[in-house]
C-alpha cells in the first residue's frame, strides 16, 4: 500500500497490502484486480482521510494514522473497478474536488491501480499531445478566426486554459471536434463540472459557455473538420456548457447547413436526453449519434442526482430509443461508481434500459465526485454488497453480445463495422 505525508511525499508500506472500496465496504484485492498505472494518470493526496490497509500479519483491515490517503485519477479510456479505501476522521475534512478516486498501490518500482482499459481508441492518450505545439497551433487558428466567438472560446478557454483533450484535438485537425452551444441547463446535477451554487462545498472545474453561437459560427469550423480530419466526429454537448437540447432548433439548422456541404463523418450530440421530440427532429435533420448521460438506470437514483427540471427519467430512455429507431448510434454515458453501479438492483435496471432503448454502446465512464459526499447527498447510509464492476461488465457482455463497450463516441468506420457485426449476431 502507499500513503502520503503532510507535504505530499508518497511512501510505500510493505506491512500492508493495498485494499479497495466499493460503496461503503472495504475489500482485499487480488493481483488480477490491478493494471500498471496508465501513462497520463494523476496522483492525489486526500486531506483529512486516512488510508485502509490489509495488515499482512493479522489479516485485518487497519486504518493508518497520521498519514494521508492517496488515490489515482486514471487516464481516459480506463474504467476504475474499486475506489480508494479511506476513512474520514476529521469533521472539517474538505469535500474532495470533482475527480474520480481510484485505488493505487506499488510493486517493483511501479504504481498499479484497479482499472480496466475499456476503449482501445488513443484519441485522448497523453503521449499524443505535445503541449507547446498544440498551443502554437491553437493561437494560429485563433488569429485566423478573430470574430468567431465559438472558436475563440474553444481556443482560449478549452484548449489553452483547461487543456481539454477534445478541444486540443480540434486544433490539431483530428478526430472528435467539440461544439458547445448552450449556456443554460434543465438539470441541476449535484456534481456539475461547469456550474455549482455558491452554497455548495465544491467548485466547478471549469467555466461555462456564456453565449449562444450562431449557425454560421458553428458551420465555419465544423465543415472543414468533417472534410479534412481523420476519423471525423463533431459533437454538440460539452462539459463547458449546459444542455444542448435547450437550443435544439439552432442545432437542427446547423446540421442541415453542415450536411448541405458534406456528408462525411459523424454528427453526434452529448446530452441529458431530456427532450425526445427534439431528438426526433434532429434525427430527421441528419443527426447520426447520441450519447445520453446517466449515473444510474434506476429512476430514483437518477433523479436524486440530476434534479431534473420539466423532464423525467423516462425521457432519457426515449431519446436513446428515438435515435435507434432512425438507425443511428445510441450510447449511454454511464457514470460508473463501484458499489452503486454494480448493485443487483442496478444490474436488473440496466438490462431493462438496454432492452427498451436498444442502445448500441455503454461508455463506462468514471464518476468524478467525492464518494462520501455523493452518497450523503443521495441520503444513502448503507449499501448491500455489490457483484463487482468487472463481474457486471461480464454479465452484460454475455447477455448482450451485440452491445459495444467503450469510453468515446466512435467514428463512422467503427460504427459501420459494428452494425455489420450486430446484424450477424442478431
Amino acid at each position: 500500500m502507499v500513503y502520503a505525508d503532510a507535504e505530499g511525499n508518497i511512501f510505500e508500506d510493505t506491512r500492508y497490502e493495498a485494499v479497495g472500496r466499493s460503496g461503503y465496504n472495504v475489500y482485499p484485492l487480488q493481483p488480477e484486480d490491478f493494471i500498471e498505472m496508465p501513462y497520463g494518470s494523476d496522483l492525489f493526496t486526500l486531506p483529512g482521510r486516512r488510508p485502509y490497509g490489509l495488515n499482512i500479519e493479522t489479516g485485518e483491515f487497519d486504518v493508518i494514522e497520521d498519514v494521508q490517503a492517496v488515490a489515482a485519477l486514471i487516464s481516459p479510456a480506463h474504467t476504475q473497478t474499486y475506489l480508494a479505501a479511506f476513512g474520514t476522521d476529521e469533521e472539517d475534512a474538505p469535500t474532495l474536488p470533482l475527480y474520480a478516486y481510484t485505488v493505487i498501490g506499488w510493486l517493483d518500482d511501479k504504481f498499479y491501480c484497479t482499472a480496466v482499459r475499456i476503449d482501445p481508441d488513443e484519441r485522448q492518450d497523453l503521449e499524443n499531445f505535445d503541449h507547446e505545439f498544440i498551443v502554437e497551433r491553437t493561437k494560429e487558428r485563433l488569429a485566423q478566426h478573430p470574430d468567431n466567438r465559438l472558436i475563440q472560446h474553444l481556443g482560449q478557454n478549452c484548449s489553452i486554459r483547461y487543456s481539454c483533450p477534445a478541444a486540443r484535438n480540434f486544433f490539431m485537425g483530428r478526430w472528435e471536434c467539440p461544439i458547445p452551444v448552450s449556456p443554460a441547463c434543465n438539470s441541476n446535477c449535484i456534481g456539475c463540472i461547469s456550474f455549482q451554487p455558491e452554497e455548495h462545498e465544491i467548485s466547478s472545474s471549469q467555466d461555462r459557455l456564456d453565449f449562444i453561437p450562431s449557425v454560421n459560427e458553428i458551420v465555419e469550423f465544423t465543415v472543414p473538420h468533417l472534410e479534412k480530419a481523420e476519423r471525423p466526429i463533431i459533437s454538440f454537448g460539452q462539459g463547458c456548457e449546459g444542455e444542448p437540447l435547450l437550443v435544439w432548433q439552432l442545432i437542427r439548422d446547423a446540421i442541415i447547413k453542415i450536411r448541405s456541404y458534406t456528408d462525411r463523418g459523424i454528427i453526434n450530440i452529448n446530452t441529458n436526453g431530456s427532450k425526445p421530440a427534439a431528438v426526433e427532429e434532429l434525427c430527421k435533420a441528419g443527426l447520426n449519434s447520441i450519447r445520453v448521460s446517466t449515473n444510474s438506470a434506476r429512476k430514483n437514483i437518477y433523479e436524486a442526482y440530476y434534479l431534473p427540471n420539466n423532464y423525467k427519467f423516462e425521457d432519457i430512455r426515449d431519446s436513446a430509443r428515438v435515435v435507434r429507431q432512425h438507425k443511428g448510434w445510441a450510447s449511454i454515458n454511464y457514470f460508473t461508481f463501484p458499489g452503486m453501479t454494480d448493485q443487483k438492483e442496478e444490474y436488473e435496471a440496466l438490462r431493462d434500459f438496454i432492452k427498451y432503448a436498444d442502445i448500441t454502446m455503454i461508455q463506462w465512464r468514471n464518476f468524478n465526485i467525492d464518494p462520501d459526499w455523493y452518497l450523503g447527498k443521495l441520503n444513502i447510509a448503507e449499501l448491500p454488497e455489490g457483484i463487482g464492476v468487472k463481474n457486471m461488465m461480464d454479465l452484460i457482455r454475455k447477455e448482450f453480445p451485440a452491445l459495444a463497450f467503450g469510453y468515446f463516441n466512435p467514428p463512422k468506420e467503427v460504427q459501420e463495422n459494428y452494425f455489420l457485426k450486430r446484424e450477424k449476431l442478431v
